[in-house]
């Protein structure tokens, strides 16, 4: 494991590596409105940066005390954020190189800060390859989705009994992966691969975006509305990928078309315990879960994290994508996102 100034430094190479092939005004100019500049994400990432480690952590005053509204990401929501006077150029990165000294100068203590640093350019980086393959701007070689390992539709079985749910009191984790605790679960099936692009163009082919019955009012109306149709890489990637870019609307709308469900978020994490999951990492896989506190949650460090998400508004996702750091990713990891986003590197295991 790299010391702690070697990770921040491990992440910084790889997010500039990501973006090197954008010029100016593609890193200054937001893709669609609920995603920011990613010169914004840029210097976002920095200023996050400085306060938890060298102003939270190390004590000293905030390098640009003036930006600090700006890069704040409820201050500032991403809806307005490509009409303000963000850091470009030459200017952002002598900021984040500056930012990065001041780091280097602080005791990193028992690390915690450092890594949660880490992982949040990370995941950032992540929100930026999901701006580029909106745009067509992914870097050479990126795939949106990996190897499903199967159809999508074999199910293994998962016998009724308790499960340890979350992450151990030992390590990093965030806030909303614990504390562990145990549930019990009845008896469920759960598919062993995520729905691969070629299941999903069958069930395009056969009607899936125009059966009103296989859809909740809600997604039918989104549907109408954004006049949504099949994802292009379900057509145009590899058949034997999983699908990816659909929204929970979709991802239900399928499940219903098999006669299946979407699992539950603790369904899938026992399933992924007991080893019974393949694909995993391959795309996000929606849940039918809404994102809350674990009984006993406590926010850490800051509420921002995950408490204000909190509710029947965001659902959760599990595993990871192609875009997702290794360091990032876990089998207690909770995504979370609107029930109408596309953008994600998301798709579908069913349930039943």
């Amino acid at each position: 494991m790299p010391s702690d100034l070697d990770a921040l430094d491990d992440a910084r190479r790889y997010t500039l590596e990501l973006v090197h092939h954008l010029d100016a005004r593609r890193l200054e100019t937001a893709i669609v409105p609920f995603l920011s500049p990613m010169a914004w994400d840029l210097g976002h990432i920095a200023a996050f940066e400085d306060l938890w480690i060298a102003h939270r952590l190390g004590g000293l005053p905030l390098l640009r005390e003036e930006h600090a509204a700006l890069y704040d990401a409820f201050e500032t929501p991403r809806e307005v954020r490509a009409g303000l006077d963000f850091l470009r150029g030459e200017e952002l990165v002598e900021y984040m190189a500056a930012v990065r000294a001041r780091s280097a100068q602080v005791d990193p203590g028992d690390g915690t800060l450092f890594e949660l640093v880490v992982r949040h350019e990370y995941q950032h980086a992540e929100t930026m390859l999901q701006a580029m393959a909106l745009a067509g701007l992914r870097p050479a070689g990126f795939a949106d989705g990996g190897p499903a390992g199967g159809d999508g539709l074999e199910l293994v079985e998962v016998e009724a009994g308790a499960a340890l749910i979350g992450a151990p009191a030992e390590g990093f984790a965030y806030d909303n992966e614990r504390p562990r605790h145990a549930v019990e679960l009845p008896a469920f099936a759960i598919a062993r691969s995520p729905v691969s692009n070629a299941t999903w163009l069958s069930f395009a082919e056969g009607g899936g975006y125009e059966r009103r019955e296989w859809w909740s009012a809600e997604g039918w109306a989104w549907k109408l509305d954004q006049d949504i149709e099949c994802p292009e890489n379900a057509s145009n990637g590899d058949p034997g990928a999983a699908v990816v870019h659909v929204s929970h609307h979709e991802a239900e709308a399928f499940a219903r078309s098999v006669d299946a469900r979407l699992p539950t978020e603790l369904e899938w994490e026992k399933a992924a315990l007991h080893g019974r999951l393949a694909g995993i990492g391959s795309a996000w896989e929606w849940t039918q879960s809404h994102f809350s506190g674990y009984p006993g949650f406590r926010a850490h460090p800051y509420r921002e994290y995950s408490e204000v998400f909190f509710g029947d508004g965001y659902r959760v996702l599990r595993g990871a994508s192609p875009a997702t750091h290794p360091r990032v990713a876990s089998l207690h990891f909770r995504n979370w996102d609107l029930p109408e986003r596309r953008q994600l590197f998301a798709g579908v295991r069913i349930a039943r």
